[in-house]
């Protein structure tokens, strides 16, 4: 029998834009958290008719920045059906104390975000002003993705080999282009490092690329996540997409991308 599934990559959008000011990094907010938002009731919704679990809430940083606020009081309202992974400026002075208060808010992720559609941050995953907070997140035992595209995985082989005790999730498989891929396949070797399989890859690679992905990698280190509502549809589709993508895979390899993976990577949905 299968395991019940989960969600790695979504994100929740409030209603009420006085107690949740919008704050996107780049100072443009992203069309699909402006166009068709999610609350996190309405995310509950779409889980229940989509047949989702748990769902892994990743702040929305194009919408509101690093202030977690929304996504903390979402998770401590429905504590059994998310799990929360918030963001901080990794640059700043106080980023080790703002982890710790996130922490402290309930949230069990940290999210370092470096390029997405509207913005494209003029600074490098490993840039020596970050360590201090990525010393803090590895000693707190927090899970870490990481947003990036292909160009840079090579800073993040600099902060796999500097902090080989962090366990990072590569958001969207950093959207990589099947004929140039080799630099993912390459951070395999890595065993901290797990791949987030998102609507993105699935819409942009074919199954023989995530064969090559899970005979690299092993199921066991691929996690898949909608990107819902930033992917277009209902939750319930987009779900289905990716299973008729993975469609060729066993079903103790699906087990893994669709629910196992997630567990051993959060153990806050353990």
């Amino acid at each position: 029998m299968a395991s019940p599934v989960i969600d790695t990559h979504a994100h929740v959008i409030a209603a009420d834009e006085r107690r949740y000011p919008r704050a996107p990094l780049g100072g443009r907010q992203s069309d699909w958290s402006r166009e068709r938002p999610v609350s996190a009731d309405e995310m509950i919704a779409a889980m229940d008719a989509a047949g989702i679990e748990r769902t892994v809430l990743v702040q929305a940083s194009t919408c509101y920045g690093h202030d977690n606020s929304y996504l903390a009081d979402a998770v401590a309202a429905h504590p059994r059906r998310f799990v929360g992974v918030f963001s901080v400026d990794m640059l700043a002075p106080d980023a080790a104390e703002r982890i710790r208060y996130w922490i402290g808010r309930g949230l069990s992720g940290l999210r370092v975000f470096i390029a997405g559609h509207t913005t494209a941050q003029d600074v490098r995953l490993d840039d020596p002003r970050s360590f201090p907070a990525w010393q803090c997140a590895v000693e707190s035992g927090l899970p870490i993705c990481v947003q990036l595209r292909a160009p840079a995985l090579g800073q993040l082989r600099s902060v796999l080999e500097r902090f080989p005790r962090a366990r990072v999730l590569l958001d969207h498989m950093a959207r990589p282009v099947a004929d140039d891929a080799e630099p993912l396949f390459a951070l395999a070797k890595y065993e901290n490092l797990y791949l987030k399989l998102t609507t993105h890859n699935v819409h942009e690679l074919s199954q023989s690329f995530f064969a090559r992905v899970v005979k690299s990698y092993g199921a066991n280190r691929v996690a898949w996540g909608s990107n819902y509502p930033a992917a277009e549809g209902t939750l319930g589709a987009v779900l289905a997409e990716a299973r008729a993508a993975l469609a060729a895979f066993s079903d103790a390899e699906r087990d893994w991308i669709f629910s196992r993976a997630a567990k051993i990577f959060y153990p806050a949905l353990a």
